[in-house]
């Protein structure tokens, strides 16, 4: 070949090198990517047909992933077992093979039926390999002349090319198992937190049970009202998990837990440069739960300062990292709660009004265990039998400790339910609970009087969850 023809024989192995890199590195689409792998070797490198086996675990056989120049049924027929025909001793012996002339070699089956007149057809073939691991195999015919390069040249193509392809597909097999093994975490997380696992009977909670479903498929901001270790947290991980929204990320945020400046970073994000010490661009809660719902705990904790902020996200979905001019857009479900009477708090300047009302769109009080007695019952059987099977024991609620536990006012509710029955299934030393083992408080205790903390006007409800 003149020097001319082979310079630019080089430049067409680059650029489909170069092409080959880009289209693996484009999607995790595995039948398109290595399609379109395919199709450039053609192109690019004048090869008539090609094919890219993929060892299959289950059958231990190739089955061909992509093809170039073959159809739907030739592709369909390609099969080969390890060390049957030039493809299965490629895999076999983890080692390309040349063969000048099809039409001369009785190893070659041409299984696809792609190749009615092999005469003169050279074939290449090499395996697809990574740290030691052989994944399938590569093959190509071509019918070389002068100005189509020679042998050497392709099997140096190839092998790149196959090196390029062994990357993606594990690549490819580590995101499938990731893909599964989250679709997996959702269905269960969806099961966890489905209505038939919220515990109760009482009129109200079946009021708040068909404000949930009714709410849950929508995109409408609510806000959960009531005491802590109601289950504000869990209802919003109900909400999220029950909507069509269930497959994005579920952020929740504690606006008591940060100080303002630390807040607005956490929400909103930062730009590198944007204060002493960001090194670097931080994604804030907003940018990282695109396409699923952010859960905004103790909102009424939010410092004025950064309340227009949230409200702009909540009228026009959209807010700016700190440091940044750049607006972003907020493709996020907000769901807020409290312990306060934010409406009085908007009405005395503590909490903006505007704001009140744009996260009040479906509020849903939670009312404190006291105001639901008749659900402890249930709740009480279902914390047993969990904790039971949590610390291998079988414990039973006496007659007279159960009526101490539904008598108790239950300040902490269903959390310190919950903890004080967690309690009594470790520290029990047989199969009875009786009033005795219970808590000194909750036997001496009586009725407590307490406030609640939402309006008396609110409109009340009742959860229970199996947690």
């Amino acid at each position: 070949m003149h020097d001319k023809g082979l310079i630019l024989r080089k430049n067409r192995e680059l650029e489909a090198i170069l092409e080959v890199s880009r289209v693996l590195t484009s999607s995790f689409d595995l039948e398109d990517n290595l399609t379109s792998v395919m199709n450039i070797l053609a192109t690019r490198l004048e090869m008539q047909r090609g094919c890219v086996f993929l060892l299959d675990p289950g059958t231990k056989g190739l089955w061909i992933a992509a093809a170039h120049g073959l159809s739907s049924e030739e592709i369909r027929r390609g099969k080969y077992k390890i060390g049957e025909g030039i493809v299965g001793r490629v895999m076999e012996s983890r080692t390309p093979m040349f063969v000048p002339d099809i039409g001369e070699e009785p190893r070659f089956l041409n299984r696809t039926g792609s190749r009615p007149e092999k005469s003169g057809v050279s074939f290449l073939s090499i395996p697809i390999g990574l740290k030691g691991e052989v994944l399938g195999v590569i093959s190509a015919d071509r019918i070389y002349s002068e100005e189509h390069g020679g042998v050497d040249d392709d099997l140096r193509v190839l092998s790149i090319v196959a090196s390029l392809i062994a990357q993606f597909v594990k690549l490819w097999e580590n995101y499938r198992r990731a893909e599964e093994e989250s679709e997996v975490l959702r269905s269960q997380l969806k099961d966890r937190y489905s209505f038939p696992n919220i515990i109760g009977e009482s009129e109200r909670f079946q009021a708040v049970l068909k404000t949930v479903h009714k709410v849950a498929g929508t995109d409408a901001t609510v806000l959960l009202l009531g005491e802590s270790g109601t289950g504000k947290e869990l209802i919003a991980s109900t909400l999220h998990f029950q909507s069509r929204r269930a497959k994005g990320p579920f952020v929740a945020v504690n606006c008591a837990a940060l100080p303002e400046n630390l807040l607005e970073v956490e929400l909103f994000g930062a730009e590198k440069g944007a204060f002493t010490g960001a090194t670097s661009r931080r994604a804030g809660r907003f940018e990282l739960a695109e396409g699923g719902t952010v859960f905004l705990d103790e909102v009424a904790e939010l410092p004025l300062a950064l309340q227009p902020k949230l409200l702009r996200v909540l009228q026009e979905r959209t807010f700016e990292p700190l440091g940044s001019s750049m607006s972003k857009k907020a493709d996020v479900r907000i769901i807020a709660a409290t312990n306060r009477n934010l409406e009085a708090e908007a009405r005395m300047g503590m909490f903006r009004e505007d704001l009140y009302w744009r996260l009040n769109v479906v509020p849903i009080v939670l009312p404190s265990l006291r105001d639901r007695k008749k659900d402890i019952p249930l709740l009480v059987s279902h914390y047993i039998k969990r904790f039971g099977v949590m610390y291998r024991k079988n414990p039973v609620i006496e007659g007279e400790a159960l009526e101490a536990l539904c008598s108790y006012n239950w300040p902490g509710n269903v959390r310190e339910l919950a903890n004080t029955l967690e309690r009594l299934v470790i520290m029990a030393e047989g199969e009875a609970v009786s009033k005795s083992d219970l808590p000194y408080n909750i036997i001496h205790a009586g009725v407590i009087a307490t406030s609640p903390a939402i309006a008396p006007d609110a409109a009340p409800s009742a959860v229970g969850f199996s947690l």
